[in-house]
């Protein structure tokens, strides 16, 4: 039998489950002050562009130069315009001392002219014609700035010019120094903001380590955040919290009433039973006995299933020839199926349950499936495979549940088989997955634990 990769796959891992011992009772829960759980830490998401660490590290950088561009700007525009009016100042007094005729020895007045002179820039003497005092800023060399004062009088035309390079210079060595600043203050900013949002990623994965745990069947995980403060982190803790305790409430609830169901009717049941056993033979008493016997199997699932929801269920675990166990399990069915087995595998593992989950997935086929169905023993892997619709998209998404089938396709059943094969791996400590094979029909994997041995 082929045990190919099946197209569509749900694995369900478990763990051996130990029931609670008797004379040791663990102390119960406190729900005010749960256990808190610590997130484990992944050292590669501290490397992981996508996490909210870095983000908010992105953010506070993106507000950082925001602001260190905004101020940068303002100032170097309110130091421009200042030594641009100290600029036109200066050159001003010293026109007026050269019109004056005073301070012709004055250090700070460059050079002056008149009369039109050909080495006065065009600009100016635009500027100039009008008769009235200007001042012109002449940037056409960046590296030798000027501020050019000038004034016609009389037909002549009288300029002075001063040298702006110094301001140049030094407005220039302002914008470093911002850059240098900004640089700076982003070297310190960035770490603090990747640190103190680690202290809020620290109870996110706390918080979404708790619900995997709650989605694996961990139903007493609780992320205890009673002592933090209520912020929004805090509100999710909470309502995660009374989500579970409320889920928690909601399955023991369910748990008790099926078990108390099932205890409830076995006594009427045996009557049952005992009376149709006294009815005269006939067609009637056959059909009467017949849904007797569907009842009575009902009831011993139902009893099955609340003994595996409390954990009253113990494995006995000894070495089992595999293929043996199988061969058997299937012959006890009453119903055809083929079985293939390589090689004499041997494994540690509790054979009557082991037979139980056989059964059960062989009786799935049969119901839910279509012939032929055949059984490969490969190992200490079991696959059971029929040739119908194959599982429904819901069970291979959520795993089996009881009192669902799922599809119409699937038959008929109160969908206990599998529910009650997964508890019983559960007890043994093997993986049951569910697939569909390519080519068509359901699969069922059972993998025992990796203690067995071939």
């Amino acid at each position: 039998m082929s045990t190919e990769p099946a197209e569509t796959r749900r694995t369900t891992r478990v763990r051996r489950r130990t029931p609670p011992d008797p004379l040791h009772p663990l102390d119960p829960p406190d729900p005010l002050h749960p256990p808190r759980t610590r997130a484990p830490l992944n050292p590669l998401s501290a490397l992981d562009p996508r996490s909210l660490r870095w983000k908010i590290a992105a953010l506070a950088a993106a507000a950082s130069c925001a602001v260190a561009v905004a101020v940068g700007v303002l100032v170097h525009t309110t130091t421009y315009d200042w030594s641009l009016n100290v600029g036109r100042a200066t050159a001003l007094q010293a026109l007026m001392s050269k019109a004056t005729g005073d301070g012709h020895g004055d250090g700070d007045v460059s050079g002056s002219a008149s009369e039109d002179p050909t080495g006065l820039p065009p600009e100016l003497l635009r500027q100039v014609a009008a008769g009235k005092t200007v001042t012109w800023y002449d940037d056409t060399k960046p590296d030798e700035p000027w501020m050019w004062a000038a004034v016609r009088d009389n037909g002549r035309v009288l300029a002075v010019k001063m040298d702006m390079g110094a301001e140049r210079r030094s407005l220039q060595a302002l914008d470093r120094h911002i850059v240098m600043a900004t640089l700076a203050a982003l070297a310190i900013v960035i770490p603090l903001a990747a640190l103190v949002a680690e202290l809020s990623n620290r109870r996110l994965r706390r918080v979404a380590g708790t619900v995997r745990r709650i989605a694996g069947g961990d139903l007493d995980a609780r992320i205890g955040a009673g002592g933090r403060t209520r912020d929004e982190i805090g509100e999710i803790s909470a309502a995660v919290d009374s989500m579970a305790s409320a889920l928690q409430e909601r399955l023991l609830a369910e748990q008790r009433f099926t078990a108390d169901v099932a205890h409830e009717l076995r006594t009427p049941l045996m009557g049952l039973i005992t009376s149709a056993e006294l009815l005269p033979e006939g067609e009637v008493t056959e059909l009467v006995r017949d849904r007797v016997g569907v009842l009575r199997a009902l009831v011993e699932d139902l009893l099955e299933i609340s003994r595996l929801d409390v954990g009253a269920e113990r494995a006995d675990h000894v070495p089992v020839p595999l293929g043996g166990v199988v061969e058997e399990s299937v012959r006890r069915t009453g119903l055809p199926a083929r079985v293939e087995v390589t090689g004499h595998p041997m494994a540690d593992t509790d054979p009557r349950r082991l037979d139980r989950i056989i059964a059960n997935l062989v009786a799935n086929a049969h119901r839910h499936g279509q012939p032929p169905v055949e059984v490969s023993v490969r190992g200490t892997t079991i696959v059971v495979r029929d040739h119908g619709p194959g599982f429904p998209d819901t069970l291979l998404a959520e795993g089996p549940r009881r009192f669902r089938t799922g599809a119409k396709e699937r038959g008929k059943g109160h969908g206990l088989g599998l529910t009650i094969a997964l508890g019983q791996a559960q007890v043994i400590g093997a993986a049951l997955d569910f697939a569909n094979a390519p080519d068509g029909g359901a699969v069922a994997t059972v993998r025992l634990e990796a203690g067995a041995h071939d």
